[in-house]
């Protein structure tokens, strides 16, 4: 049981993590035509899209100021603690 709760708190910090970067990186717009840059956020997007996409859609802009990275926070925030929750009471119930 700790081992899935250290991993679902690994794969929460690690998103936190690229969703951070990624709202950091937006601000400066890196040269996307450098081959190195365009590989990075390449991966960057990929990992990051899933989640803030959707957010994004549903979300409309104000001013031009995306808060989806924030609204994605307290979202995994709340789907980290759901899990950890539902795991820590199924070991409890195994158990018994």
């Amino acid at each position: 049981m700790n081992t899935l709760v250290f991993l679902i708190n690994i794969i929460y910090r690690l998103l936190i993590f690229l969703i951070f970067l990624r709202a950091i990186i937006s601000w400066f717009r890196p040269n996307s035509y450098s081959p190195a840059w365009r590989s990075f956020l390449k991966i960057l997007y990929d990992l990051t899209e899933p989640i803030l996409g959707p957010i994004r859609r549903l979300l409309p802009a104000f001013s031009g100021i995306d808060f989806s990275p924030i609204i994605a926070f307290f979202l995994l925030y709340l789907v980290r603690s759901f899990l950890i929750n539902l795991v820590i009471s199924i070991g409890r119930d195994l158990r018994l």
